[in-house]
This record gives C-alpha cells, sequence and structure tokens, in this order.
C-alpha cells in the first residue's frame, strides 16, 4: 500500500529493509502521471513499500535527501539510498530497480 509521510513520520520509521521514497507536488502534472505507474507498480509488489512525501510539505526532508526537482524516487536499503529515479519515469525502468532490490 502506498502511503504519504511527513518528515516526522519519516524519522520515526523503522528503516530496516527495502523502500522506495517518492518526492512529488500536488502541482505536479509528471507526478500525477507517476501517480498511476507507482499504483500499477504497488499492485505487482505488494510487500515493496511505496512512500509519497510532498515536496512542498516536507522541505526539510527534501533538502536533506538532496531532492532538486519532482518527481524523485529514492530507493533505500536499510535506510541508505542505493538508486534515484529523477523525473517522470516509465513503470518497467521501476519495475527493474524493484525487482534487483527485492532479489
Amino acid at each position: 500500500m502506498i502511503k504519504e509521510l511527513t518528515t516526522e513520520e519519516f524519522d520515526a520509521m523503522d528503516k530496516s529493509g527495502v523502500m522506495m521514497l517518492e518526492f512529488y507536488s500536488k502541482t505536479c502534472g509528471p507526478c500525477k502521471m507517476l501517480a498511476f505507474v507507482l499504483k500499477a507498480i504497488d499492485g505487482m509488489f505488494p510487500d515493496f513499500p511505496i512512500y509519497q512525501i510532498d515536496f512542498d510539505e516536507n522541505a526539510e526532508l527534501k533538502e536533506r535527501c538532496g531532492v532538486k526537482g519532482f518527481p524523485s524516487m529514492l530507493f533505500l536499503k536499510d535506510g541508505e539510498e542505493v538508486k534515484r529515479l529523477e523525473g517522470l519515469q516509465q513503470k518497467p525502468a521501476i519495475v527493474k530497480v524493484v525487482e534487483e532490490l527485492t532479489a
């Protein structure tokens, strides 16, 4: 299930394992298109956590993660970034990263 996080929730959560953080903006057209892709990926990999972080409402976390634009997808393993995809991505590119992380 895709869950929206705030900076405080992110800081308090257990970061063991693998996950994706998607930084987005409510006014971003490509972000809205990516939401459909992420929903499909969530259906394919129901045990792979996908978290959305509002770019505008979580500026401190955005800065900490070095996110410059949106949409940006950060893939973490045990709290450390292992891969980053920026801009609107096609489903096969995201699926490939998820498969690599969950293999």
